[in-house]
């Protein structure tokens, strides 16, 4: 129960292997039942495969077998003796980008892959493109059908050296390559003998003991409070004037005796318990889900912040941000109205500006669009009838990010990343 849980997304362009490496990996490490394997076997040799093609693990729907592409976004669980894992498979189409944002936007760490026979493409640049916007801290360039090309260190080094040329214009914090075979399992889970010039470590290896815990936000403590707990149980004494918030830390580090303040009140108080459902404990951080007890009756409600009185997220109701349009029955246009739910806040909120469109493959803003369609990113300026207690997404994406969502349908149309506060 206390070994960490790593998400990542696959991404990379159509038929890179992101769906067989997933599938390679499960084989490998034995997370799959006999069952799944046998159904698998039984699938390929129906479609005339001569092996077992393990791409069938993940690729659940129909229609994705029949063209033998990724459409949805596919979550596979599995743990070794180190980690726990959580996979999101995304699709490498350009129409399925926001399958991808939305694989990606929790992850810890992308895997990008690349077809060592064609090297970096369009979508392989887009995506990485997208995992670095979405401030996926580790990336992995994963060049995989090495054996097509007969394992050569030149090819690999080649593609290497353009990519990173290409990620000197990004903001990669870690990245990491890796040549692989996924269909063959060279570097997947063991280190291949064909390679015997990659000093580096297998990808399992890797994602087994990439450090991740530095990664959320310890410092600036965020507990955005989702709901209010009141037993109100009279044959108990202390249940009878019970009174706890429950949330998850999205930021900091919360024990008993620290002094807090709540937002939007401004009132200060001092924590006198964290509860679990295992009982008491003496501290809580990101990503647990705690009960805090407070000393002091404060009017506290669903949406609320509790944060530290002097390290406080920015109040405010004019929010500038990039936004994933997710929507193919309306558009994002100025003046458009839509909800806003941003960590357990939800508001009503009206696009002000939309200053550009941006290009995802040359990084060019389009300073003249009038609109967002499906799949299009751009940065727009909203004006939230609350305030929201917010910070950079760059700092947190907890409090970072939000989604906006259609009054009328209730659909999810887009979601978003603060970039600056006014």
């Amino acid at each position: 129960m206390s070994m960490d849980i790593l998400r990542l997304a696959t991404a990379g362009s159509v038929d890179d292997g992101k769906s067989t490496l997933i599938g390679r990996l499960l084989f490998d490490s034995k997370s799959i039942f006999e069952d799944q394997l046998e159904a698998v076997e039984r699938t390929s040799r129906d479609r005339g495969e001569d092996y077992t093609n393990l791409a069938l693990l993940t690729d659940g729907l129909r229609a994705e077998r029949e063209q033998g592409i990724t459409i949805d976004v596919a979550y596979r669980y599995f743990a070794t003796p180190r980690r726990k894992f959580i996979i999101a498979d995304t699709p490498g189409h350009i129409q399925y980008t926001r399958n991808m944002v939305t694989g990606a936007s929790t992850a810890d760490l992308a895997i990008v892959l690349i077809d060592a026979r064609k090297g970096i493409l369009e979508q392989s640049r887009r995506h990485a493109f997208l995992t670095t916007l979405l401030r996926v801290p580790h990336l992995v360039l994963a060049v995989n059908k090495m054996d097509l090309v007969d394992y050569d260190q030149a090819t690999f080094e080649r593609i290497k050296d353009e990519f990173t040329s290409f990620a000197a214009k990004l903001s990669v914090s870690d990245l990491t390559f890796i040549p692989i075979s996924a269909l063959h399992g060279d570097n997947v889970v063991e280190r291949s003998a064909n390679m015997q010039w990659y000093d580096g470590p297998s990808l399992l290896h890797h994602l087994e003991n990439v450090h991740i815990a530095s990664d959320r936000n310890l410092i600036d403590v965020r507990f955005p409070v989702q709901y209010v707990i009141r037993p109100h149980k009279s044959t108990d004494p202390e249940l009878h004037d019970y009174r706890g918030y429950a949330g998850q830390v999205s930021g900091g580090v919360l024990k008993p005796g620290d002094e807090v303040m709540h937002l939007p009140s401004g009132l200060t108080t001092r924590i006198k318990r964290i509860d679990t459902a295992d009982g008491p404990v003496d501290e809580a951080f990101p990503p647990m889900s705690v009960t805090l007890l407070l000393e002091d009756d404060i009017d506290i409600s669903r949406g609320d912040m509790i944060c530290r009185p002097h390290n406080r997220p920015q109040v405010t109701q004019d929010v500038d941000a990039m936004v994933c349009w997710m929507s193919d029955e309306r558009p994002l246009v100025p003046r458009g109205k839509l909800i806003i739910k941003h960590t357990t806040r939800t508001a009503k909120v009206m696009v002000k500006d939309l200053h550009y469109r941006l290009d995802v493959n040359t990084l060019h803003r389009h300073e003249d669009a009038e609109r967002l369609v499906l799949n299009e990113i751009g940065r727009i300026s909203l004006r939230v009838t609350q305030p929201l207690f917010a910070d950079d997404y760059a700092r947190n994406r907890a409090t970072g990010g939000f989604i906006l969502i259609d009054e009328a349908t209730n659909a999810t149309v887009a979601a978003g990343m603060i970039m600056e506060n006014r």
